[in-house]
């Protein structure tokens, strides 16, 4: 895994008005759980991948229930068992305005999909994340918050099953004319 410091290319969701990179956004319910994960397994993508000059990770929530806390600590225990970099997470709620300037955005499941749609008109830019997974056999990141903690263990299993195919269409949407 590549070391996150705290000027780290890729991270940050509030977008400088000079900053022209390539914005995706993983968002879940809370943003403490789920997109937690997405964000920093997509990150360690990107930066394995060498695109971390081009394209930058955030995350978010459709609802505010968690706003201004820390990951879930199931996620910590994931992405650290798993050897991903201590990130300091804000849980943050998605606006229409910061909707508008993401590039891509991973809805966790299918009620996320379709509060993301509902608000924007630029519905190709919300995908599903596990439709990047050719073998999942669903298309829904389950939320983990009132299950065992190895359901936390799942949600990082589905996300580094879909982050090469992530990185797959990131590419396709980068080489656009």
């Amino acid at each position: 895994m590549a070391a996150r410091g705290d000027n780290d290319p890729v991270s940050s969701a509030a977008r400088s008005p000079d900053d022209t990179r390539f914005h995706v956004c993983v968002v879940c319910t809370g943003n403490i759980c789920r997109s937690p994960i997405g964000e920093q397994v997509l990150r360690a993508a990107i930066i394995e991948a060498g695109l971390n000059d081009r394209v930058r990770v955030s995350s978010a929530g459709t609802d505010g229930w968690h706003v201004g806390g820390g990951a879930h600590h199931g996620s910590v225990r994931v992405l650290r068992t798993a050897g991903y970099p201590e990130h300091d997470h804000v849980a943050r709620m998605i606006t229409r305005s910061e909707l508008a300037d993401v590039d891509l955005v991973l809805a966790a499941d299918r009620g996320h999909l379709r509060d993301l749609r509902a608000m924007t008109t630029d519905h190709d830019k919300v995908v599903l994340l596990r439709s990047f997974d050719p073998d999942a056999e669903h298309d829904e990141v389950p939320d983990p918050y009132y299950g065992p903690d190895s359901g936390f263990d799942e949600v990082l299993a589905m996300t580094v099953a879909a982050a090469p195919g992530i990185v797959q269409e990131i590419r396709r949407r980068l080489d656009r004319p």
